[in-house]
């Protein structure tokens, strides 16, 4: 029988110790290896993201993974001083200085990890 009780999300990333680094000191993320040798990211919500070392990564297209926050211009700061880069795109992107978009939905600024996927904070409740 179908149940979503246990489901989870993963994505790929093209080297895994790069990863296991920027998620886990990077961010501060807890992270453990699988029996499969996967990573594992446990979120603060409970919930866990594998992430899966895979030859012909492709970095995905869109945002994989979003983080809450009570201020986004403080997790920015924060970012940046942790060596993440979070103007990740061009003029035209309606993006602040800092990559910060603001008006346009809630405050929303992108980064990316290692393999080049996009990751975001967000102002959160």
């Amino acid at each position: 029988m179908f149940t979503a009780a246990d489901a989870f999300s993963g994505f790929s990333i093209d080297d895994l110790a790069a990863a296991k680094t920027f998620y886990g000191e990077t961010l501060g993320l807890e992270v453990s290896e699988n029996e499969m040798g996967f990573l594992e990211l446990h979120l603060g919500s409970g919930a866990t993201v594998l992430a899966y070392a895979k030859p012909d990564h492709e970095p995905a297209s869109f945002t994989i993974l979003n983080f809450p926050v009570a201020d986004v211009e403080s997790a920015v700061d924060d970012l940046n001083a942790r060596g993440v880069v979070t103007k990740i795109y061009d003029e035209g992107s309606n993006t602040d200085d800092k990559g910060i978009s603001r008006g346009w939905g809630p405050d929303i600024a992108w980064f990316r990890d290692p393999a080049g996927n996009v990751l975001s904070v967000l102002k959160g409740d």
